[in-house]
């Protein structure tokens, strides 16, 4: 491609980077620093390295709180990436009910409340999740799993309708991530209590 094209692609990204760190809300960026000085976890570390991981960076720094380093096992891990989960839906679905109010078409209006039902859903699921990791390992990466096609779907409506907000393919891409997490766990989970659902 033309380098007027990947200057495009780094001013897209900066922008997408800039606005989301204007946000009211820290949900959608993990803030948290990895760093030396707060080592990672062995389950995190393993979590992070896992094969349905879509992006090994942010499960790092998303997981490098004092809380999920606290984590004293497989469950326990689980359940703070579900509070992640749902934090990053809620902070994504608020920006969605924000553009949502400004003026646009009403092919724009549908692919905005295709999105919004989208991540309520998401929301349920992560919920549900947490409560299941310990009963029900199977069902919990199922109810994991299927987030992914309900973002995929939001993203297919947003493109149709020509929808171009860096901020809400920021928070798409962020909530695909948190999905690979909490389908890595979920499996995990399973792996460890095989007997037990």
């Amino acid at each position: 491609m033309a380098p007027p094209n990947q200057l495009c692609l780094v001013l897209v990204i900066f922008l997408s980077v800039f606005s989301l760190s204007s946000l009211s809300t820290s949900a959608i960026i993990p803030k948290a620093n990895v760093s030396l000085s707060i080592p990672l976890s062995q389950l995190v570390e393993n979590l992070c390295n896992g094969k349905a991981i879509q992006n090994r960076r942010f499960c790092l720094k998303a997981l490098s709180t004092p809380e999920v380093i606290a984590a004293m096992d497989t469950t326990e891990l689980g359940t703070l990436i579900m509070k992640l989960g749902v934090a990053n839906a809620k902070a994504t679905l608020n920006v969605y009910n924000e553009i949502i109010k400004k003026p646009g078409s009403p092919q724009s209006l549908k692919a905005l409340n295709c999105c919004v039902e989208a991540y309520k859903y998401a929301i349920l699921s992560f919920e549900m999740v947490s409560s299941k990791l310990v009963e029900d390992p199977q069902t919990a990466n199922y109810d994991v799993a299927v987030i992914g096609p309900e973002i995929a779907n939001c993203e297919k409506e947003l493109i149709n309708a020509k929808v171009q907000s860096p901020r809400l393919l920021a928070g798409n891409r962020f909530i695909k991530y948190y999905v690979s997490m909490g389908y890595e766990i979920t499996s995990t989970l399973e792996l460890e209590n095989p007997n037990e659902y």
